[in-house]
């Protein structure tokens, strides 16, 4: 695998990874059927599928690279802005739009 797929490898999984919680909204991580998910035990899911991602993105730059290039703050700082940027349509789909459509029905 060359590093352009595997770029788009992990852009396709961060976002789907980012909005899995808020449209699987009876089940927990995929597994656990729950009645009822709260705003807390999305974010609690969405912030472990972000670390999941985080683990994915080094092992692909591992095995596509050879080695990890060594990141400032900054970096981590970006990365979890453009996770909640990747959720964000998963958000409004949960807390908005279904709402809206309960609303309307």
């Amino acid at each position: 695998m060359d590093s352009s797929q595997a770029v788009w490898l992990l852009l396709v999984t961060a976002v789907v990874l980012a909005n899995l919680p808020f449209i699987m909204s009876n089940r927990l991580f995929l597994v656990i059927k729950v009645a009822h998910k709260s705003i807390v035990v999305n974010f609690i899911e969405w912030l472990t599928y972000f670390g999941v991602t985080a683990i994915f993105a080094y092992l692909l730059e591992k095995k596509t690279m050879g080695h990890v290039a060594s990141q400032e703050w900054e970096f981590y700082v970006t990365v979890f802005f453009m996770f909640m940027i990747f959720a964000f349509p998963g958000f409004i789909y949960r807390y908005n739009l279904t709402n809206f459509l309960k609303k309307n029905a």
